[in-house]
């Protein structure tokens, strides 16, 4: 509505509304005043640069050449599309393909080659965004989506895994804590990393401190607890990431690790290990809580990080594949739309009945 007009009033007289004042009419959901899409994606940013930097740190200019290109290939991507579909180039401004971008980067293996890097970034924008209709309208994770592309396409690449070199200890120490896929064997390794023995009769396991600060051979932004913590606790705080998504995410995998552990304490290590391991913190902060993945109801944000957190230990412990991040996170990407049927709150003074 532009200008408040006459509505009928008791008795049928048309009553006034005043002059000069505007009311606006809009569908929920409704955002706080002030809350661009454009401020919520540089607050993810901003966030993520601690994860960049212990990358720099333990993998040097590399991680910085690395984010750089999967960006690079995001922005590219959606130019093309915006280009192709005749709509301008505002969305280049929001910040989604650099949250995009920065999310696959810090997902992949230090070590892979620049180009596999760019092609993933092309395929998260063009396969998970563009195609249906742009931000907002996909239905999967785009950054999940580039990388189960690149581990369909190159998974001996997409294996390859990089000991960090730390200024925190010893290069030897490091290998101590660490392993590689060639030395891992039995039970599986953990992470999007596929770096973490997860078995706690392993004799290489890393120690909890080692999986903390990052001190672990994996993906460039994920294996270091600390630096996802400190940028996904800012956007709990700063009210930009759901913490019911964060809260629930993590208590399924811990449920699971607590029962898996207690059934066989020589086989699987604690929830604590799982917690820090691999992707689970840095997924539940910035994965998890993806607004358009996510259900949109309250209830339905418990049963989707729930989801994410089980199917996340299920595959890790008793899956082919050491790392259940990304098929969680697909999966229940693909079953919000009937959580979100199911979990519809009721109107105050119920459904209306319509003859």
């Amino acid at each position: 509505m532009s200008q408040a007009t006459a509505d009928s009033g008791p008795g049928g007289t048309a009553a006034s509304a005043p002059q000069g004042r505007e009311l606006l009419v809009s569908a929920a959901p409704h955002l706080a005043a002030g809350r661009s899409t454009r401020w919520i994606m540089f607050q993810v940013v901003g966030a993520l640069v601690p994860l960049l930097v212990m990358g720099t740190v333990f993998y040097g200019s590399r991680a910085i050449f690395l984010t750089a290109f999967t960006v690079g290939a995001c922005l590219a991507t959606e130019a093309i599309a915006n280009a192709i579909r005749g709509r301008g180039q505002a969305s280049l401004g929001d910040g989604s393909a650099i949250v995009t971008g920065m999310i696959l980067a810090f997902s992949l293996p230090p070590g892979l080659n620049f180009y596999m890097a760019v092609i993933g970034g092309a395929v998260a924008i063009a396969l998970a965004k563009a195609i249906f209709g742009g931000l907002g309208q996909n239905l999967f994770n785009p950054a999940m989506v580039g990388r189960a592309f690149l581990m369909i396409c190159f998974p001996a690449a997409m294996g390859v895994w990089s000991e960090p070199a730390t200024v925190f200890e010893s290069l030897s120490e490091v290998q101590a804590n660490g392993v590689s896929m060639d030395t891992a064997e039995g039970g599986g390794v953990d992470g999007m990393t596929m770096a973490t023995p997860l078995q706690a009769d392993a004799s290489y396991l890393p120690t909890l401190r080692a999986l903390f600060v990052g001190q672990v051979g994996g993906s460039l932004g994920e294996t270091s607890a600390l630096a996802a913590l400190l940028g996904g606790l800012y956007l709990v705080f700063r009210g930009v990431a759901d913490w019911r998504l964060v809260a629930s995410t993590l208590a399924g995998a811990v449920i699971v690790a607590f029962i898996a552990h207690w059934a066989a304490p020589q086989s699987y290590e604690g929830p604590v290990f799982h917690l820090l391991a691999g992707a689970l913190m840095f997924g539940a902060f910035f994965i998890a809580t993806d607004y358009v993945g996510a259900p949109i109801t309250p209830a339905g944000r418990w049963i989707f990080g729930l989801g994410v957190g089980v199917l996340v230990m299920i595959i890790r412990l008793f899956g082919a594949y050491p790392e259940g991040f990304m098929f969680a996170i697909l999966v229940m990407n693909a079953l919000t739309p009937v959580i979100e049927r199911v979990t519809i709150p009721t109107p105050f003074g119920g459904h209306v009945v319509t003859s």
